[in-house]
């Protein structure tokens, strides 16, 4: 067992309570500025505070103005560092410049995505479980299309999601107006049925005393655990979404970083295609955070308590609220789908999958439960009796690394930090030396036995 010292950082007026968990301010009228008849949206006011990610990259101006020649090593926010294959981007550059010509111009394209790129991603993905490429609908990242379905489902459903998860899932219900109060004493919202998923039931909820709700938010693998659900696993909760009427929201945006035999779609799983919609990306499988390119499969056989199919009014929020991926992206994933793309694609999988080994090494050897880091881009290390913001404060201000604290992800991550395994290689080496020098010090204040 291990607890936290108190952080220097407080003396720096650095706030180590996450702001995510802090009761939302409400912004009061300064000056004598016109001010509307206009009301703000009370859903937006019951948000916590700022947004998970922008808040660390803030955290990380405010240590770079403290230590302006410090080399800080980023391995907190989960953007991609290797350079995409030049196939893939000869591809899309060679579609930009035909856009100067007569022949080459295009304007808008179809809603649902290129039809060869549809046809690719349901080729390459789904064919052995007979997804239909009318069924695959590209957008511009998974994280846009969460909000897309939440617009599609309104905010009279009532869902659950795991604990700890991404927040996108967390504040885009917030914003719909699903999500009812924000609880201080919990850290929870009122109307979010929050599923444990910790180390102590092997990441996977507790069905047999989960309650029913409309929706289930599920990623595996999972952001931020790295843990990939097993078969039997997502058999429990295909069986239990059916039991229930319930739809699953299945996120497999890491899905090309498993190397077992856990499925790497819902669909894989028999009579899922009646209760899941599936989401993606080729963010962090293709390095495409800049890019911007995804998709979501939603399948014909998946119909609301009338009957009706999910998969028209899906399309209706489609052509309503989006214009279509870019053209030029969409060439990018054809190219990413061919097999020299797919290829150079796998290489830099392997590169980032070394990367985590390099972390999950370290902190093993230092003795820290460590998770993740084997079906996932993510290593998730637990400290014992300290808070996870804490833990966070304290490393930055001491090797000048940057994490993510758990508790972002919910109340589930309180003792736990997220480490990225996205970098240049001899940034993760040296990350991994800082660390060891931290953690192995002799009386070092960070980790004292309790």
């Amino acid at each position: 067992m291990y607890k936290l010292s108190t952080c220097c950082s407080m003396a720096c007026g650095i706030s180590l309570q996450p702001k995510m968990v802090q009761a939302s301010l409400r912004v009061q009228k300064q000056g004598n500025g016109h001010c509307t008849n206009v009301p703000r949206n009370v859903n937006l006011e019951k948000l916590q505070s700022n947004y998970l990610f922008p808040e660390i990259l803030k955290r990380e101006f405010q240590h770079l103005d403290k230590y302006p020649n410090a080399k800080v090593i980023s391995l907190g926010i989960g953007d991609t560092t290797e350079p995409i294959p030049e196939q893939i981007t000869l591809s899309m550059a060679n579609y930009a410049r035909a856009l100067s010509t007569s022949d080459g111009y295009r304007g808008y394209g179809a809603e649902q995505g290129n039809q060869a790129l549809r046809k690719a991603i349901a080729e390459t993905f789904y064919k052995d479980v007979l997804i239909k490429d009318t069924e695959v609908f590209v957008s511009d990242g998974s994280q846009c299309d969460i909000s897309r379905l939440q617009l599609l489902l309104g905010s009279k459903v009532t869902i659950a999601v795991q604990d700890p998860s991404f927040p996108a899932y967390i504040d885009s219900s917030v914003i719909i107006g699903q999500a009812g109060d924000f609880q201080d004493k919990t850290g929870k919202y009122q109307n979010i049925e929050y599923m444990q998923c910790g180390a102590e039931n092997n990441f996977f909820p507790n069905l047999a005393t989960t309650p029913r709700t409309d929706i289930i938010f599920f990623c595996s693998p999972n952001n931020p655990t790295g843990h990939a659900a097993t078969r039997e696993q997502l058999q429990k909760l295909v069986e239990f979404a059916r039991d229930n009427g319930s739809i699953i929201i299945f996120d497999t945006a890491y899905s090309a970083y498993i190397t077992d035999d856990s499925p790497k779609s819902i669909f894989e799983i028999p009579g899922a295609k009646e209760v899941a919609i599936e989401i993606s990306s080729f963010s962090k499988f293709a390095g495409f955070t800049g890019v911007r390119l995804g998709w979501t499969v939603v399948p014909e056989e998946l119909l609301f308590s009338s009957g009706f199919p999910v998969i028209n009014d899906f399309n209706r929020i489609v052509c309503t609220c989006f214009n279509g991926a870019s053209n030029i992206a969409q060439a990018g994933g054809l190219a990413c789908l061919s097999s020299e793309g797919f290829q150079a694609i796998r290489s830099v999988i392997d590169y980032y999958k070394e990367n985590a080994k390099i972390l999950v090494d370290t902190f093993s050897s230092l003795g820290l439960k460590v998770y993740g880091g084997v079906n996932a881009p993510y290593v998730w290390v637990h400290f014992p009796g300290s808070k996870s913001w804490n833990v966070f404060a304290e490393i930055l201000e001491k090797t000048h690394i940057i994490t993510v604290p758990g508790s972002g992800f919910g109340p589930g991550g309180a003792e736990y930090i997220r480490i990225s395994a996205f970098g240049q290689r001899e940034r993760i080496i040296e990350a991994s030396r800082r660390l060891q020098k931290l953690f192995s010090q002799e009386k070092q204040p960070l980790l004292n036995p309790v």
